[in-house]
C-alpha cells in the first residue's frame, strides 16, 4: 500500500527537500506541495492523501488552522513541523487534532519513519520531541488540580498506570515490561484507555495524563515516586 502525503511550507526549499526525501521512497507518494494552511487544506480534499505534513508556521492560514480543519473534515492524519525553541503554539496544536511533531532538522530517516507512522495511526511520542513538547505545552498557567479529575474514575488502577507510563513517553514493549505484561496486553489497556477517555490517539491521551493532573510536568530524579494522583475512593 502506497502512502499518499502531501507537504504544505512556506520555505520552497524546505517543502521541496522533505518532498524529495519522502518521493522516492517505494512506498511513499507525495500527490502535493502547498506553501501556505489554505494550500494544504485544499489538496488534503482534492487529493485524499493519508498524511498531511505541515509547518506551523505559513501565510494566510497557518499551519494549527490548517490542521484543525483537516481533522474535522476526513481521516488525513497530521504531522506538524516546529522549530520548537521558537513555536508557541505546539499546545493549539495539539487540540487542534495534530498527531505527532517533527523538528525541521529532522534526520532523512526519521522523517520517513514518522510518516509511515503516522500513516499507522500512531502518535509520534519520540523521548526527543514529542514528551518534552508534551511537556512544555499541556500545562496552562493554571494551578493543576488537587482532586483526582472526574474523568478518571472510568479506568481501571491497571489502565490508570497504563496511562502514566504512555505520559511519560514510553512504548509498548517498555510498558509491557514495566507491567510484567505481553504486548497484546498493552495493546488492550490503551485501546480501553483511549476508549474510556473518548481520545483519538496516544499523544492526546499524554495531553489527558498532563490535563487532569495525573501526572505533573517534569521527570522524577532517580528514586523519586512518581507524583500520580490516588484513585478516588469508592
Amino acid at each position: 500500500m502506497t502512502i499518499r502525503v502531501v507537504v504544505a511550507d512556506d520555505q520552497e526549499l524546505v517543502r521541496s527537500g522533505f518532498a524529495l526525501i519522502l518521493d522516492v521512497q517505494p512506498d511513499i507518494e507525495v500527490v502535493a506541495e502547498a506553501a501556505d494552511g489554505a494550500e494544504a487544506v485544499e489538496a488534503v480534499r482534492r487529493h485524499a492523501p493519508d498524511v498531511a505534513l505541515l509547518d506551523i508556521r505559513m501565510p494566510r492560514m497557518d499551519g494549527i488552522a490548517a490542521c484543525r480543519a483537516i481533522s474535522a473534515a476526513g481521516n488525513c492524519r497530521t504531522v506538524m513541523l516546529t522549530t520548537f525553541d521558537s513555536d508557541e503554539y505546539v499546545y493549539e496544536a495539539l487540540h487542534a487534532g495534530a498527531g505527532g511533531f517533527l523538528l525541521k532538522d529532522v534526520r532523512r530517516d526519521d522523517l520517513v519513519h514518522a510518516v509511515r507512522v503516522a500513516a499507522r495511526g500512531d502518535a509520534l511520542l519520540a523521548p526527543t520531541v514529542a514528551r518534552r513538547l508534551v511537556e512544555q505545552y499541556t500545562r496552562p498557567p493554571a494551578a493543576r488540580p488537587r482532586r483526582p479529575d472526574p474523568r478518571l474514575e472510568v479506568l481501571t488502577a491497571r489502565e490508570r498506570q497504563t496511562l502514566l507510563l504512555l505520559a511519560r513517553g514510553l512504548s509498548n514493549a517498555e510498558i509491557a515490561a514495566e507491567l510484567v505484561v505481553s504486548d497484546h496486553t498493552v495493546k488492550t489497556h490503551v485501546g480501553n484507555v483511549l476508549a474510556k477517555l473518548g481520545l483519538r490517539d496516544r499523544i492526546h491521551a499524554v495531553i489527558c495524563a498532563y490535563e487532569t493532573g495525573l501526572i505533573a510536568a517534569g521527570e522524577p530524579r532517580p528514586g523519586e515516586p512518581e507524583r500520580l494522583v490516588p484513585p478516588p475512593r469508592r
